[in-house]
């Protein structure tokens, strides 16, 4: 058998083959394929052996939320992909409004930009920690996100490239709070080599930036997602949501979904049809162009085929059902677009494999380059600012 299931929290390419290494290893499971551009995951699997339930709770254990997807929830993912995309515009706003005076405060005075007198000088280096501080915060907090999933992720023995950012945004963010704490003792004691010592030895830029040119990637990113989903979209469309079937001698309006195998389907000139079938009174010419290709209407007499979501034109007919639900034209276009995306070419799985190493070896090496220097003779601020500089430089997720 086989499922499709709707997976959320995957970030990129590390999240999507740690939750098929998970699937693949369960008992039953004869093929799993997620698709990080759809947010999907399809599984063949046998149904004595395994349950949805077992791999739902499989897909959690590794950090994320998996649903089955039923039947009429086609277009639910082009609706959830065009808010997730407004909120990502919104995180991308608010980000770089915060984010422009940062930079102007943190680099201006760097190309002689001028600062205003309570921020210049080491005598004022507190106030002008404390006021980068303040203009970070946002910027965090409306991305709070990569920090959610990256260290949930990380928790759970999977790091991805969020875990990265968390990583490194976060060490650049907890040093810079460090500073700002050990000016504020140095300008309360009138300790001006302190000043001196951390005026010019923050990082707050550096998560700030991080975290919004990562948000920017993401709301592209985004974007591209949402336009793979219209054309789902455009064909879902199509269908009608009404049809009219006679039974025990009477019309009735019903919806299409519920049209059975065997109804007698009425078709008035101008409506699409709601299922398969075959004609067995009337006469009409019907459009299939969108379909088919075919630009003029084709005629249609007793006897003759007809394919759901196509439009009567101008006669009056009735045609048994012989195609309804998941079994319509139609629906089996919509289910090749869908493995069409969900399916990978030989170079993404080996992207997939790659990327599973990638996190954890990045980080490692994040982390050796921190002893190393250390082990060096090098101020704890320098070997912390090379592994910030190996963790964030390392996330070409979004970046790239």
């Amino acid at each position: 058998m086989k499922q499709n299931y709707k997976v959320t929290g995957m970030t990129c390419s590390a999240c999507a083959a740690r939750v098929e290494q998970v699937v693949a290893r369960l008992d039953g499971v004869n093929a799993v394929s997620v698709s990080l551009l759809t947010g999907s995951m399809q599984v063949d699997y046998q149904e004595e052996q395994i349950r949805n339930e077992t791999i739902v709770a499989a897909v959690s254990t590794a950090g994320y939320e998996a649903r089955p997807i039923r039947r009429g929830e086609r277009g639910a993912h082009t609706a959830s992909m065009k808010k997730w995309v407004a909120s990502q515009l919104r995180r991308l706003m608010v980000s770089f409004v915060f984010l422009i005076p940062l930079m102007y405060l943190s680099m201006g005075h760097m190309v002689g930009l001028p600062l205003p007198g309570f921020l210049s000088g080491a005598e004022n280096a507190f106030a002008f920690g404390l006021a980068q501080l303040i203009l970070t915060l946002p910027i965090v907090w409306v991305n709070r996100e990569y920090f959610q999933i990256g260290l949930r992720t990380l928790f759970h023995g999977a790091p991805n490239m969020d875990s990265l950012i968390a990583m490194g945004s976060g060490a650049a963010l907890i040093y810079g709070l460090y500073a700002v704490v050990r000016m504020g003792y140095g300008a309360a004691a009138g300790d001006m080599e302190v000043l001196h010592r951390y005026h010019m030895d923050l990082y707050f830029e550096s998560a700030g930036t991080i975290l919004a040119l990562v948000t920017l990637g993401k709301y592209l990113e985004s974007k591209s997602k949402g336009r793979t989903g219209e054309a789902v979209s455009r064909l879902l469309d199509l269908a009608p949501e009404t049809a009219v079937v006679e039974r025990d001698g009477q019309q009735r309006t019903i919806p299409a979904e519920e049209v059975a195998e065997g109804d007698i389907v009425v078709v008035r000139p101008g409506s699409r049809l709601p299922a398969d079938g075959v004609v067995v009174e009337g006469a009409s010419v019907v459009d299939e162009s969108a379909i088919t290709g075919e630009s003029l209407p084709v005629e249609k007499h007793p006897g003759d085929t007809v394919v759901a979501a196509t439009m009567n034109k101008t006669g009056f007919f009735k045609f048994r059902a012989t195609g309804v639900g998941e079994d319509t034209t139609l629906a089996k276009i919509i289910r090749l677009v869908e493995d069409a995306g969900a399916s990978k070419a030989p170079i993404a799985k080996l992207a997939d494999r790659i990327s599973r190493i990638f996190v954890p070896v990045v980080i490692g090496i994040a982390l050796t380059a921190f002893a190393v220097w250390m082990l060096c003779g090098a101020g704890f601020e320098f070997a912390l600012s090379i592994a910030i500089a190996v963790l964030i430089i390392s996330c070409p997720c979004a970046l790239g």
